[in-house]
Formats: structure tokens, sequence, C-alpha cells
């Protein structure tokens, strides 16, 4: 198969979805208004509620959302054969994740910017809130927890990443100063910017940095991870102008021209897929592809974690409400087109059959060393870029991507306790500060106390992020039907990737239940079924607020017509 040929196609597919399908929605299901008034205005503080523009605006949405899983998924599930993983990124974007993404950014601006937890209890009921709370939660939990290691160690095995990687912090804060306190016009500082950030990947080549293998009993990983959520803290109580804006913005900038550096590289090397369509010759320990296939790719098809976003932080800075196809579905082909070149990347990037055969040995095999490894390969085939700076470009790319991730993911955990505090009326959990404090605090215990002087806690949970992920998204599609059906609009393009998520979540989570259960880890066994019982109960809320918005629809008074 040519590796081209895998390209244009999956290209074209996210275009004509974003060209036709983003409008029909738009149109048809949420008909947008041009003269709603976003909660940006009306709420807005200069911290959290802040209009901006929407090209900003899509590059802080697409950064947070495309953090390392979309890389790590498609990176692992290729161990099937690239045909599964490429029809399901494809599909799953223009189907699934356009519309969760989009749809849940809509949801929450026509809703005061409340959160998808928060906006459930208005739409389905407490108890349904109460459930969702706890998913999103565990989920925020994960993300957190995870990717701090996962960027600690890329810091310590690609020590040329960690100049570039926190220069941008550098970058950022100049963007934000220019924009929002000089009034410069966008053009000049994205260029200046992206100059900066591509030289500072010559100067991490050059001085690469890394920390003690062993200081305080912490490994540098374990470090890195300490230092990494000391950053999250601040970050989250800084007004989303000074940095998670601009920084997103220009790691978004810095990552869609990393991308095109890719696809471009694929032209010119005309590469050729060995891995198979279909592998028959399947390592021991590889799972079923039904229904593993669709956990296992989470972000880069759909993600419960982007419903997260939209509305946690991204409903809060819409200018216009006309802007959500161009901010969110637009910000689900960003991720799909990254999940599309890590399949490029692990297919096409190795020279052999056997070669890709050696490396996939098992399961756990993949993930970002391949995409590294594959995609390095590639840009130095077809761009002559020496291995080891495209290898620091990609791993670069990563670890943006999973900063920018985690960033957003803290600030979010920050409003999720602030949420909890307000509803249970706890005073002290709903200021910024002691929020932030306890957010970082439980991703810090669950790091250490899980993963000991390591700090890979979270590795210890991360089994079940796939399945977790995916049940928010179903319930996030679920919540969304419900909405609509009390709008009286048509629900089928949410309800029918609904059912199927839900149906292939449930039956991958009983296939995890029995592999812990059988490999004995407990701790896993008690929380894989704590989070069936919350689906399932939170589900069973959502369809029964669904019958009663059914009923009572034909109560409703005709819509005006659609704008344009």
């Amino acid at each position: 198969m040519n590796a081209i040929l895998l390209m244009v196609i999956g290209l074209t597919a996210f275009a004509t979805g974003y060209r036709f399908y983003a409008r029909f929605l738009g149109q048809r299901i949420w008909k947008l208004n041009p003269d709603f008034v976003t909660p940006a205005h009306s709420l807005e503080d200069g911290v959290d509620f802040v209009p901006t523009n929407k090209w900003v605006l899509w590059g802080h949405h697409f950064t947070s959302v495309a953090g390392a899983a979309p890389i790590v998924g498609p990176a692992i599930a290729v161990v099937w054969g690239w045909l599964p993983a490429f029809l399901w990124v494809t599909v799953g974007t223009v189907f699934f994740a356009g519309m969760h993404d989009a749809g849940a950014l809509w949801a929450s601006v026509r809703n005061e910017g409340k959160s998808i937890g928060a906006l459930t209890e208005s739409v389905v009921g407490k108890r349904a809130r109460s459930l969702f709370m706890i998913v999103i939660f565990l989920l925020l939990l994960m993300v957190n927890a995870v990717f701090a290691i996962i960027i600690g160690q890329l810091f310590v095995s690609t020590p040329s990443s960690v100049i570039p990687a926190w220069f941008v912090i550098a970058v950022a804060l100049g963007i934000g100063w220019l924009l929002y306190r000089r009034g410069v016009p966008l053009l000049w500082p994205s260029v200046i910017a992206l100059i900066l950030l591509y030289g500072s990947m010559f100067v991490g080549e050059a001085f690469p940095v890394g920390l003690p293998t062993q200081a305080f009993g912490l490994a540098a990983e374990a470090q890195w991870v300490l230092i990494l959520f000391a950053y999250a803290a601040i970050a989250s109580l800084l007004p989303v102008w000074v940095l998670l804006q601009p920084r997103d913005y220009i790691n978004g900038l810095q990552l869609f021209v990393g991308l095109a550096i890719f696809f471009a590289a694929v032209l010119f090397a005309n590469p050729t897929i060995v891995a198979p369509a279909l592998n028959t010759a399947l390592p021991a320990d590889v799972p079923p592809l039904v229904p593993l296939l669709f956990v296992t790719i989470a972000c880069g098809a759909i993600s419960g974690f982007h419903g997260l976003v939209a509305s946690g932080t991204t409903s809060k800075q819409l200018n216009k409400e006309t802007d959500v196809p161009f901010v969110g579905y637009l910000g689900a082909v960003g991720e799909g087109a990254l999940a599309l070149a890590a399949i490029l990347a692990c297919t096409a990037g190795f020279a052999s059959l056997g070669e890709w055969e050696t490396f996939y040995s098992s399961f756990a095999a993949g993930g970002v060393p391949a995409f590294v490894q594959g995609g390095g390969a590639i840009l130095a085939a077809g761009l002559g870029i020496p291995l080891a700076l495209g290898e620091t470009l990609l791993a670069v790319m990563a670890i943006l991507f999973a900063a920018t991730t985690m960033d957003t993911g803290v600030r979010l955990q920050r409003y999720i306790v602030q949420e909890i505090g307000t509803i249970y009326r706890i005073p002290a959990l709903t200021g910024r500060g002691f929020s932030t404090f306890v957010a970082v605090a439980c991703c810090v215990a669950l790091a250490f106390g899980a993963g000991g002087a390591a700090g890979a806690g979270g590795l210890a949970i991360w089994p079940l992020f796939g399945t977790t992920n995916q049940l928010l998204a179903g319930l996030t599609l679920l919540v969304l039907s419900v909405f609509l059906m009390k709008l009286g609009r048509p629900v089928i393009y949410t309800l029918v990737p609904f059912a199927f998520l839900v149906f292939m979540t449930v039956m991958a989570l009983l296939v995890q239940l029995a592999g812990f259960w059988r490999d004995g880890r407990y701790f896993l066994v008690f929380t894989d079924l704590l989070i069936l019982l919350v689906t399932i109960w939170a589900s069973l809320e959502a369809i029964g607020a669904l019958r009663r918005a059914k009923q009572e629809r034909d109560a409703l008074p005709p819509e005006p017509a659609s704008v344009p």
C-alpha cells in the first residue's frame, strides 16, 4: 500500500467532513445565531471568560485536546494492521468527534459556559450530575498524572527537547502581551514566534539538558513530574490571555506546521506501508480487535476529554456562536490529522515487514517511540532532515501536545473542584487557590502514592483511560441528545454515535475486567466495576430524561428559520 494514497484519502475525508457535515450541523441541528451573546461577553471577567479571536481559540482547543493520546493510541493500534486503525480514525473524526466536540461547545455556550458535568444537572438531573462528576474527576486524574510522566520520560530520553519545550512559555508570554496589551495584529508575532520556536530546536540539539539521575531519592523522570505539576498549578491560576491562549495558539501553529512538514516528507519520500492491512500474526498478548480497537484509539477518533475542554475552557472564550464549527469541529479534524500522521509514521517508517514485526513484538511495544522512530525515518528520507533532528522535532511535537493538554487539564480539574464546592456548599473548595491545590495534590498523590519514587502511579490506572474516556464521550452525546430533544431538534446524529460507542466500550470494559481479575489486579477490578456501574446508572438517568423530553416535544412552539 502506498502511503501517499492513504494520506490523500484521509485528508480528503477530513476536509469533506468539515466542508459539508459541519455546515449541515451548524445550520440544521445547532441553528447557530451570529447575534447570540456568548458567555465570553455576557460573563467577561478577564480571567476565564475572555472573548477570543477564532484562530487563537482554535489553537487553544486543538492543542488542548490533541495530547499524546492521538499519537499513542494509533501507534499501538496498528498492531492489528493499518486498515482498522485508519477506518476508525477517519470515520470517527468525521461523524463522531466533530459532532461531539462542537456539540459540547455549542451546548455549553447556550448554558452560560457550564461544563458538561454542571450542564447535566439542568438537562438531566442532580443524580446524573453527581455520577458525571465521578467519571470526569477520574478521567482528569488519569490524564494529568499520566501526561506528566510521559513528558518526563521524553525529557529524559530526548534531552534535546527540553530547551524548545520550555522556551515556548517565554514566547507565549510575549505573544499574549503584544496581542492584549499592545494591540499588535496577529500575523507578525505569529511568524516571529514560529521562527524562534524552530530555531530553539537547533539550540536544544546543541545544548541538551538533563536532570541528575537521582536527587532527594527521586529519579529524573519523577523530578520532572514535580516540576511540571508546579508549573501547571501556576499556569492554571493565570488569566487565560496571559499564557494559556497564546501558548496554545503558538503551539497550534507550530504543531500544524510540523504536521505539514511531515506530510510533505511523505510526498517526497513516497514510502510504502510495510505493515499488513490486517495482521494475522499477532503477538500472544494482543487482545481482540473488536471491541478493543475502539478504546485503544480514543483521542484521534472521539474522546470524552474533548467535551471537557470544549465545555470547560473553550466555551468561556468563544467570541461568536458561529465560530463553533471552526473551533470545535475543525479542532477535532486537527487531531484526526495527527492520528493519521501517527498511523503513517508507524506503518511506513520502517524499512521492511520484518523490522516492523520485530518492533511490534507485543501489544505495548508501540506508542510514542514508534512514532518518533518511524516519523524520523520518513523526515530523513523525504526532506533530508538529519535523523536526530527529525526525532527531536517529533519528540517536541509530542511534548507540546501533552503539555498543553496538561495545562488545560489542571485548569479543568480546578473548575471541577470549584463546582463540587458550589454544589455541595463547601466554601473552601470554591476559591481558585485552594481548589488548584486540591486538584494538583490529588494528581501528585496518585503519581507517587501508586507509583512510588518513580512518580509513575498514573500508569497504574491508565489501562482504564480508553474505556473511561469513551464512556464519557458516550454520556456527553446522550446529554446532547436530551438537550436537542428539549429544543425539538433531530437527535439521530447524536444517538447513533452514542449507541455504537457505549456498546463497544462496555464490551471492552468487560473484556478488561476479565483480564484484570485473571492477573490479580484487584484495584483495577474495583475501579473497572465502579466506572461500569456509574456509566449504566448515568445512562439510565439520561435515557429517562430523553423519554420525558420526547413527551414534551410536541408542546414546543415552532422555531424560527435557521440562520444561513
